[in-house]
């Protein structure tokens, strides 16, 4: 104990110890180290966008069943072509109920039956065994090109129902004509990586921006850079003043919605008809909430991490629990430091940005009923973290494969690859079992030292020492 200690030792000795327990520098003392310094954030608040109100079980309906796609592939030509047996996982009726979860088969407007892709295949993913709706597809392959069959495919539904002149050609044609467009200009480097952005911009290149008609020659030179984009998470959308990680979409979210009809969409009289829908999925969509972790947690480690998470990490990401609380700020590029090249796409002038700016903005989108605005100030979005645990790679660009690495920039791997088995979960680093990689093998190798691919930035848990991060950690898992 330190009192007996002074009261036993000689007086010169007590001199020395008093000096040195008065004097905040004594000489004899080396100065403490500083604090590492916290790094400004430069951020600004999202302003507020009121959103059109539906009801969220026909939202549901429509989302699994419903027209909003316009053209795909004839029913029996798809069956014939699908040798994975569905399991119905969704609880369909009639012909859906052959399908996975992924597809639709709707009515082309000439009558024909065709099969198309739904939401559900960037929207819905597995993780650990459970299917979770809303839950980003981090699993997803973009790294072929999807028309590569194309004209197999051609020569078989020609053959099985007569040619072009049939109901069946013509309610397929537009999928073809897209599938052609988009399929070798947004082809990925990695599996799990999402093109949805390149995706838009073809498709739009492809479409008058007021009757929303197709033409086929592109309208724009189209840049052959692919960014890739992790999906983020539905239940996320509630708490958001604009979407996705860029924040370029304000005002009207139902419009944006649509943009996935743009691959199989007629003209601008379709799009009316799916935009008085897409109130309801909306609704369907705020309706969900983020899953529970499912392993144990440490309730002490808990709240000290809950402790650090509101001391340092809830300006930006905001608080949780019974009273939440969101500050929606859109975080410069020069503060948060992670990969540039996305949001740099839209704020660098280019034919390509201006197009797709004008586009959106003075077309159909940007000027009928509740409109749709794209802007783009630079940056990404600090997102809500409910349910993080589950939503693993981390990063706007999926470059992040645990918490740990997020937290610890030090030791995020160049290189690492994962066997893309929805149970190879860390749960102790929190996301997916990786290997580290010396070079790409493969398409499972993602690699960050491909543009638009990089891990850098979003160093502020570097300050934490290890068991900070540990119990910051254990309190994300319960977010």
């Amino acid at each position: 104990m330190l009192f007996p200690l002074v009261f036993s030792c000689s007086k010169e000795s007590k001199e020395d110890l008093i000096d040195i327990l008065v004097n905040e520098n004594p000489t004899d003392q080396p100065e403490e180290e500083p604090e590492p310094e916290v790094p400004l954030i430069e951020s600004s608040p999202l302003p507020d966008n009121p959103q059109r109100s539906g009801d969220a079980s026909a939202g549901y309906e429509y989302l699994i069943s419903g027209n909003y796609m316009s053209s795909g592939v004839p029913y029996d030509a798809f069956l014939l072509g699908t040798s994975v047996n569905p399991d119905n996982r969704l609880n369909r009726t009639g012909d859906n109920a052959n399908l996975s979860y992924d597809y639709t088969t709707i009515t082309a407007s000439n009558g024909a039956r065709v099969v198309a892709p739904n939401c559900m295949a960037c929207h819905a993913s597995t993780i650990n065994n459970e299917f979770i709706i809303g839950l980003g597809s981090h699993d997803a392959d973009f790294t072929v090109n999807r028309a590569s069959n194309i004209a197999l495919l051609n020569s078989g539904i020609r053959a099985l129902y007569g040619g072009e002149d049939s109901a069946e050609w013509q309610a397929y044609d537009q999928f073809r004509k897209s599938i052609v467009a988009i399929g070798p200009r947004t082809m990925t480097e990695t599996r799990g990586s999402n093109p949805a952005d390149k995706i838009t911009q073809v498709l739009i290149a492809h479409r008058d921006k007021s009757t929303l008609v197709w033409q086929d020659t592109p309208l724009v030179d189209i840049p052959e850079e692919v960014f890739p984009s992790d999906v983020p998470a539905w239940w996320l959308l509630k708490k958001k003043n604009a979407m996705f990680y860029h924040a370029i979409g304000r005002l009207d979210f139902c419009k944006s919605f649509i943009g996935s009809s743009l691959l199989t969409l007629g003209d601008a009289t379709k799009a009316a008809e799916i935009d008085s829908k897409m109130v309801d999925v909306l609704a369907y969509i705020q309706s969900l909430e983020a899953p529970e972790y499912p392993f144990t947690v440490d309730s002490d480690l808990v709240q000290q991490g809950q402790q650090l998470f509101e001391n340092k990490c809830a300006t930006c990401h905001g608080t949780y629990g019974d009273n939440p609380t969101y500050p929606n700020l859109l975080v410069t590029l020069k503060s948060v430091g992670t990969d540039p090249e996305l949001s740099d796409h839209y704020t660098k002038s280019s034919a390509m940005n201006d197009y797709f700016m004008e586009w959106f903005n003075s077309g159909w989108f940007g000027t009928y009923g509740n409109n749709l605005q794209i802007k783009a100030e630079g940056g990404y979005i600090a997102p809500p973290l409910d349910g993080i645990w589950a939503t693993a790679p981390y990063f706007h660009n999926g470059s992040v494969p645990t918490l740990e690495d997020v937290l610890n920039s030090k030791n995020r791997p160049t290189r690492w690859s994962r066997s893309f088995d929805n149970t190879d979960y860390d749960q102790s680093k929190v996301g997916w079992i990786y290997s580290i990689e010396q070079t790409k093998v493969d398409k499972n190798t993602y690699d960050t030292t491909l543009k638009g691919y990089g891990n850098s930035g979003h160093t502020f848990g570097d300050q934490l020492t290890n068991s900070e991060r540990i119990a910051l950690i254990e309190y994300l898992k319960t977010l």
